[in-house]
């Protein structure tokens, strides 16, 4: 089972520069992802046997501190971090990025605002089926146009675990040579449809208050009970039961 102190994590920004090239799988966890990946087996594969995993949350960065784990991140690596590190890599020297996930609506806002922020950069996107569970037509189409569009950088936005698990079954499909980041909120976030906390908010790793405090009713079960439940684990790991 999925264990905090084991966990091999990305330990800072700068890091980034260091990923090797070619095929990577780049996942990001939270509080809310380890809590689910203690209860869901295949997303807990998806997170400990992917390539790179990014301390996205304040509290990863914390308590593995707390418990002296083998990571020892200095800060948080958002998914927005790593989204703007790539895309300013690939638009100095050029390229094709695809985003695959959310609505036809956001990938068009993305499509514009790409267009006029990263001129450098063909950007290719596909919108899956919103439905629950993908039939098996579902993923091989996506496969397809991943496959047939063959980027220099892949964007999987469908909301974890969901683009994890997703990712990690259908990896030996893709036939692709690039960094995958599955990133789910940052499609909605340079869309501009969904606004980031501000800046003193994240760094006073808060930004998860923000979104209790801006959408309750969505996100209190999130953070509220989530939050109890993800220290409530980390205590029993402290104590080794």
């Amino acid at each position: 089972m999925i264990c905090l102190k084991d966990l091999n994590l990305l330990c800072s920004r700068a890091e980034l520069a260091d990923l090797p090239e070619g095929k990577l799988l780049i996942n990001t966890i939270n509080a809310f992802s380890y809590n689910n990946a203690r209860k869901d087996v295949l997303f807990e594969e998806a997170l400990t046997k992917g390539d790179v995993l990014i301390p996205d949350g304040i509290s990863i960065v914390r308590v593995c501190k707390w418990l002296n784990a083998k990571s020892q991140p200095k800060q948080r690596i958002a998914g927005w971090d790593l989204f703007i590190f790539e895309m300013n890599k690939l638009n100095e020297k050029g390229g094709k990025v695809m985003f695959l996930g959310s609505s036809e609506k956001v990938l068009g806002l993305i499509r514009e605002k790409a267009a006029k922020t990263y001129p450098n950069l063909e950007v290719v996107t596909y919108s899956p089926p919103y439905k629950p569970q993908f039939t098996v037509e579902d993923d091989l189409n996506m496969v397809k146009a991943i496959n047939d569009a063959n980027p220099d950088l892949l964007w999987i936005g469908m909301t974890a675990p969901k683009q994890e698990k997703w990712t990690y079954a259908n990896w030996d499909r893709l036939n692709i040579h690039c960094h995958v980041g599955t990133v789910g909120a940052v499609f909605d976030f340079f869309a501009g449809t969904y606004k980031r906390a501000p800046q003193i908010w994240q760094t006073l790793g808060l930004e998860w208050l923000y979104r209790l405090l801006a959408e309750p009713r969505r996100m209190w079960r999130r953070y509220i009970i989530g939050n109890t439940e993800f220290l409530t684990l980390a205590i029993r790991e402290k104590l080794g039961f």
